[in-house]
C-alpha cells in the first residue's frame, strides 16, 4: 500500500505557496495543498480591514524567485498583494493542487508504514508521507476579555475579521488597540466616520513609512532590466539588516533610531499632552515597531479623541472606562491582533506513542528545532514555527530558508526507502531551545515590557532572537 501523495501542505498563503513551488523545482511533483478557505491567500485573503497594506516594502516582500516588476507601491496594498499571490499560482499551475473548502482536523502518525493519515472536517482521509504544515501564525483572532462585551447594542468588527459591506460614514466609532492593524485602519476611517475615539493601553513606538507611488517608469524597467530590481531588493534587504541590530543587543543603533522615532512624534502632532500619551515608556523595539506616514497626524483632527484611561466595561451603548466616562459609540472595531505565542486550535496532531503535539504545546510552551521540526512527531516541518517571527524584516526570507532545509530533510528521507521515517532527536531540540532562549538575554525582547511575543509563562516562544542572515545559514544544507 502506497500513500496517495509523499507530500500534504497544510495551507496556500504565502508559506504554502513558497513550499509547492520548491517542490517542482526540486522535480517533487507528488503533493497536494489542504485549504480551509474557498481561494489562496492567507493572511492576504482574510484580512480586509481599511488601510491594510504591508509593512515591509514590496520589493522585499515577494517572493526571491518569483520577482513583480509591476507592484505600484512602495509598500503594497492587500488586494495588490492578494493578485501577486494569485498570478504566481497561475503562472506555475499550482491551481489543479489544491484542494479548496479541506479544512485538515486530524493528522495521526502511522509508524508502521512511515505515513500519515489526515482527516478533514468532512471525515474524508488522505494519506501522505510528509507534511509540511504552513498554517502560519496570523489566523486566530483575539479578543479582549472585557466585560459586557456581549452586550454592546451598536456593531462590533475584528481587524481580521471585517464586514466590508458594513458602512461606517457617520457613525461614532472606537478602535481598541494600537497596533498594526489599528495604525492603518484609524487614518483610513478618520474622514468617514462622525468621531472616532482610540483606547491605547500601550504606546507604540512609530517609524518613518516614507510610502510612494512606483512610477511606471520604473516598473518597465524592472521589466526589461530584472538585475536592477533584484539589486533594489539587496539594498532593502541589508539596510533592514542593519536596522535590526537594535533587536539583537547594538545600543548605538537602537539609541539612533529611538531619537528618529521622537523627532518624528515631535513633528507630526500638535498637542503636547497628545504627544505625551503617544510617548512609549519602554525600550525601542521592545514590542514591534510599527510603520506609518498617517497615524500620528491623524491625532490632530477635531474629530478624533485618544483615550488612555483603562476600559473597564463594554455597556449597551459604548464604552465605560475606570474613570467613569461613558463614550456612546454606534461601532467598536477591535484590532487586538492575533493569538500567536499560545497556540490555540480544534485541530489534533498525533506523533509517535500517541502523543498529541497541540495539548504538549498548551501545557508546556511551543518549541522547534529551527522552528521547523519537533521530536516525536516525524515526517513533519512547519514552515514559520515557534521562533521563527521577525522585527525587521521579510517573513519570505525566512520561509526560503526553512524549505532549505525542509529539501535537505525530503532528500534523506527518500534515501531511507519506503515505510522509513526521521525522527528529531529529542536532545537536539532541548539544545537548540536552550540556546535561542538565552540569546533573548541580551536583545532588546529581554528589557522588561510585556508584548505578545511572550506566552503566559513569559517566554519569548515567536521571535528568532538574531538576524535572518543568521537563520539562513543555519537552515542551509551541509
Amino acid at each position: 500500500m502506497k500513500p496517495d501523495f509523499q507530500v500534504g501542505i497544510v495551507g496556500a498563503g504565502f508559506a504554502g505557496i513558497i513550499a509547492a513551488l520548491r517542490l517542482q523545482k526540486s522535480k517533487r511533483d507528488s503533493f497536494v495543498i489542504f485549504e480551509r478557505a474557498q481561494e489562496v491567500g492567507g493572511t492576504w485573503r482574510d484580512n480586509i480591514y481599511p488601510g491594510c497594506a504591508c509593512d515591509v516594502p514590496s520589493n522585499l516582500y515577494s517572493i526571491s524567485f518569483e520577482p513583480n516588476p509591476n507592484w505600484k507601491q512602495m509598500y503594497s496594498p492587500q488586494a495588490e498583494i492578494l493578485e501577486y499571490l494569485k498570478t504566481v499560482v497561475r503562472k506555475n499551475n499550482i491551481e489543479s493542487r489544491i484542494r479548496y473548502d479541506s479544512d485538515i482536523v486530524r493528522f495521526e502518525f502511522v509508524e508502521k508504514y512511515g505515513w500519515w493519515k489526515l482527516t478533514d472536517r468532512r471525515d474524508e482521509t488522505t494519506i501522505v508521507r510528509t507534511v509540511i504544515l504552513a498554517v502560519g501564525p496570523f489566523n486566530r483572532p483575539q479578543l479582549p476579555d472585557i466585560r459586557g462585551i456581549e452586550t454592546f447594542q451598536g456593531k462590533t468588527l475584528h481587524s481580521a475579521r471585517w464586514e466590508s459591506n458594513y458602512d461606517l460614514k457617520g457613525k461614532r466609532v472606537a478602535v481598541v488597540g494600537t497596533g498594526a492593524s489599528a495604525v492603518q485602519i484609524v487614518p483610513a476611517i478618520a474622514s468617514d466616520v462622525s468621531h472616532l475615539t482610540i483606547f491605547q493601553r500601550t504606546a507604540a513606538w512609530i517609524s518613518e513609512r516614507m510610502d510612494a507611488d512606483v512610477p511606471l517608469t520604473k516598473q518597465r524597467r524592472y521589466q526589461k532590466l530584472p538585475l536592477l530590481q533584484s539589486l533594489k531588493r539587496g539594498l532593502l534587504y541589508w539596510f533592514l539588516e542593519f536596522r535590526g541590530l537594535l533587536f539583537t543587543g547594538n545600543e548605538r543603533i537602537n539609541r539612533f533610531f529611538h531619537k528618529l522615532s521622537l523627532q518624528k512624534l515631535e513633528r507630526e502632532v500638535d498637542n503636547p499632552e497628545t504627544r505625551r500619551k503617544l510617548t512609549p515608556d519602554y525600550k525601542l523595539g521592545c514590542k514591534r515597531i510599527l510603520s506609518s506616514d498617517d497615524y500620528l497626524p491623524t491625532f490632530n483632527r477635531e474629530n478624533v479623541n485618544l483615550e488612555t484611561d483603562r476600559i473597564a466595561e463594554i455597556t449597551p451603548e459604548g464604552i465605560l472606562t475606570a474613570a467613569g466616562t461613558l463614550h456612546k459609540l454606534d461601532t467598536i472595531i477591535f484590532a487586538t491582533g492575533f493569538e500567536v505565542a499560545d497556540f490555540t486550535t480544534d485541530a489534533q496532531l498525533f506523533g509517535r506513542n500517541g502523543r498529541e503535539l497541540f495539548t504538549e504545546w498548551r501545557e508546556k510552551g511551543l518549541e522547534a528545532y529551527k522552528g521547523t521540526t519537533v521530536s516525536g512527531y516525524p515526517n513533519l516541518a512547519f514552515i514559520l514555527g515557534p521562533n521563527t517571527g521577525l522585527g525587521h524584516s521579510s517573513m519570505i526570507h525566512v520561509m526560503e530558508s526553512q524549505m532549505n532545509y525542509i529539501l535537505k530533510y525530503l532528500d534523506l528521507l527518500e534515501k531511507k526507502g519506503e515505510n522509513a521515517f526521521l525522527d528529531l532527536k529529542s536532545e537536539v531540540q532541548k539544545s537548540y531551545n536552550q540556546k535561542i532562549h538565552e540569546q533573548f538575554q541580551t536583545t532588546v525582547w529581554a528589557s522588561g515590557c510585556n508584548s505578545w511575543y511572550l506566552n503566559r509563562a513569559g517566554r519569548n516562544t515567536t521571535l528568532y532572537p538574531r538576524l535572518t542572515a543568521r537563520f539562513r545559514r543555519e537552515t542551509e544544507p551541509i
